[in-house]
């Protein structure tokens, strides 16, 4: 029997919910990463201004546009199965 949900869109909590968790880990991993590359951590987690905050903002974006556009979906998407 054939699958009736073959080429149907995501429920959209799923693609919020996707998005949302995406946004969380992304500033998150990627922040204390720059972060440490910079030296903007700090007992509470990590304070970035300036330069260092526009290549957070960048590699965000990046990591939307890399992952939606050349690997088939973020991680969270993935997870999800919210592509």
């Amino acid at each position: 029997m054939a699958d009736t949900n073959v080429g149907a869109r995501p429920a959209t909590w799923r693609v919020v919910l996707a998005f949302i968790l995406d946004l969380l880990m992304a500033f998150i991993v990627i922040g204390f990463l720059v972060a440490w590359m910079f030296g903007g951590l700090t007992e509470e987690g990590f304070n970035l201004t300036g330069g260092p905050a526009f290549l957070l903002f960048g590699l965000i974006i990046a990591y939307f546009v890399i992952f939606n556009r050349f690997l088939g979906g973020t991680i969270w998407k993935r997870i999800l199965r919210a592509k």
